[in-house]
């Protein structure tokens, strides 16, 4: 979604805040069920059609809203906007019903009896936390088709039911009641297990003691010796991720996976014990897949359960930011990386080039404190920042993990502040504090006081310590000054493809034309949808003189145009993460110990 929608959507959000507070409460219902019809008839509209029944104990008003948001996209979507035909029916006939907000309904029933609300929602954004049909399938999330009644909480149990095509599958988190019937406990979470539905692969396997499903569409699209790679994948990663908590905190777990050329590069949605994975077919089978899986099935505890406070409980129709944003997502790809190396996935080497990466990833960003980037999020800043608290905040988890593994001469880790906050907090049903997390992580750290720390390099934008804190973990950072071919751009990628944020001056973009809001789609031949395109771009034209004809392909207002640059050079310095030959003992037992997840008894 581009920046400009997000800034209007938000500023309707606040708008809704206001109103949402002088919404009366609904009268209480009973019996909440919902059916979700989904045929071939539907899918040559787009659509998907739910049902909510329920039984009123009279004529008194029933308040209904949609959520504006899913939890963990977290961006205000409305859903709101993609209902149509909405109908409100009692023993037949049709009820009297108005809008009391933007994604609230008031009906208003004839007396006690059985209620049923109705309506069409258009199926065609290919988002993780959207709904997305095709002929032949349905992606849906209950955010945003599943009505839950104003000021009664959201401790109500309710079941699902699915009409479809006989032959066509279904799978889904939720737990079966019977055939295509499902039943929730609460409305958290029945709104946090999306739904596969029609013509798509499923199998599964015993992985740490629980059943693990692989659903992929479309049909084929992972087959043979791919698949077996993903199972290998999931074998390895998954028993690293119980390791850290000592847990499985699921009877089932769901991989749900589409691949379609319209979508450029790759993104996962977290739930509580499934993932929604929404990807280009370049990404098919490349090394980047293991570690999109191992990111969102360590949020299955780090954030669908151990979250911070600011997000628990859930709430539907607001924005809900929380400074610690970074601990729920840096954090976590962090132990995606871990994930990784421990199970064998990737050697040392690969854990090495990984972090490299994100070191020289976030050196090229503007200077942002990791607090500011959990916060901003909400509103995507256009400058390039809006998701630096993946590694800004993973290279944090590094560097916190170094210095408690080295003032406790790695009897401790940053696996004993996980587990710590994961049984304080979320065992207790509730969210976690700032305060909280720095004193688990000072308790891990032998004592150690973090509050320099966390001024400088977490509220604060001071470049990280490396060559202060890497040696104590037998690493070193290894320079190099490269000058390679650079088009001076900034892009953000959603969805509908690569879109331009930034022109860098003096760059081959600026000469040439290149705008903020373009859609880049090709640079020197090479797809901007490709997540390699940068790499194959610096490969294809390092040897090429200067000043070499660049063409850059865009669309701009709806039409396409290539833009005649010329090839620029620029140098910039490589960061390599590499092994100290000179560590000293217990410096080789921390780094050990980060790679295998051990610690000294």
């Amino acid at each position: 979604m581009k920046s400009k929608i997000l800034l209007l959507v938000a500023v309707s959000a606040g708008s809704h805040a206001a109103v949402a507070q002088t919404i009366a409460t609904s009268a209480p219902i009973t019996d909440i069920r919902y059916e979700v019809t989904f045929t071939r008839a539907n899918a040559e509209r787009r659509v998907v059609s739910p049902v909510m029944t329920f039984t009123v104990g009279g004529d008194a008003a029933v308040i209904l809203s949609l959520p504006s948001w899913t939890p963990g996209a977290y961006e205000i979507s409305n859903f709101a906007r993609n209902v149509s035909s909405f109908l409100a029916e009692e023993g037949g006939n049709s009820l009297a019903w108005d809008k009391l907000d933007p994604d609230t309904w008031r009906v208003r029933p004839r007396g006690a009896g059985e209620v049923s609300v109705r309506f069409d929602y258009q199926a065609d954004s290919l988002d993780n936390a959207a709904s997305w049909s095709r002929p032949d399938f349905l992606l849906f999330n209950g955010t945003n088709l599943f009505l839950y009644p104003e000021g009664r909480g959201f401790d109500f149990p309710a079941s699902v039911s699915v009409n479809t095509e006989t032959g066509w599958k279904i799978a889904t988190g939720m737990r079966s009641t019977g055939a295509r019937t499902f039943a929730a406990s609460n409305y958290h979470d029945l709104v946090d297990m999306p739904f596969f539905v029609g013509q798509f692969d499923l199998d599964s396997a015993q992985i740490s003691g629980s059943w693990v499903r692989f659903a992929t569409y479309p049909a084929g699209s992972v087959a043979g010796g791919a698949r077996i790679a993903v199972w290998e994948a999931l074998k390895r990663v998954i028993p690293a991720e119980v390791k850290v908590f000592g847990e499985v905190p699921w009877n089932t777990y769901s991989v749900l996976q589409i691949a379609d050329p319209a979508y450029g590069g790759g993104s996962g949605l977290e739930h509580q014990n499934s993932h929604v994975d929404v990807i280009g077919p370049g990404m098919l089978g490349s090394p980047v897949m293991p570690s999109l899986y191992a990111h969102e099935i360590f949020h299955a505890w780090n954030v669908k359960r151990l979250r911070p406070g600011d997000l628990w409980p859930y709430k539907y129709d607001q924005e809900q930011p929380t400074s610690l944003l970074w601990i729920s997502e840096g954090i976590t790809d962090y132990y995606a990386d871990l994930a990784e190396v421990r199970g064998g996935v990737i050697d040392a080497a690969g854990f090495y080039a990984a972090t490299g990466e994100k070191i020289s990833e976030v050196a090229d960003l503007p200077p942002t404190a990791l607090e500011d980037a959990s916060l901003s999020t909400w509103i995507h800043p256009r400058d390039g920042t809006e998701y630096v608290y993946y590694p800004k905040g993973s290279l944090a988890g590094l560097l916190l993990d170094i210095i408690i593994r080295d003032a406790s001469d790695n009897r401790r880790s940053l696996d004993d502040v996980m587990r710590e906050l994961y049984n304080a907090a979320y065992k207790n049903n509730r969210g976690f504090t700032s305060d909280e997390w720095w004193s688990a992580v000072g308790r891990a750290a032998n004592g150690k006081l973090f509050t320099d720390f966390y001024a400088r390099y977490i509220d604060g934008r001071e470049p990280y310590p490396w060559d202060a804190v890497l040696p104590l973990a037998g690493m070193r950072l290894a320079r190099d000054t490269l000058n390679e071919p650079r088009v001076g751009i900034g892009t953000v990628q959603d969805s509908s493809g690569v879109h331009v944020t930034e022109i860098v001056p003096g760059s081959a973009a600026e000469a040439a034309g290149v705008q903020p809001g373009d859609l880049l789609l090709a640079v020197g031949g090479i797809s901007a949808t490709d997540p390699t395109w940068s790499l194959k771009f610096r490969t294809k034209y390092a040897r090429s003189p200067e000043g070499s004809p660049l063409p850059i392909l865009v669309r701009r207002n709806g039409r396409e145009q290539t833009l005649e640059a010329r090839l620029h050079f620029a140098s910039r310095v490589e960061s390599r993460l590499v092994e100290d030959a000179r560590a000293s003992a217990k410096a080789r037992r921390v780094r050990e110990g980060i790679l295998r997840g051990t610690t000294r008894p």
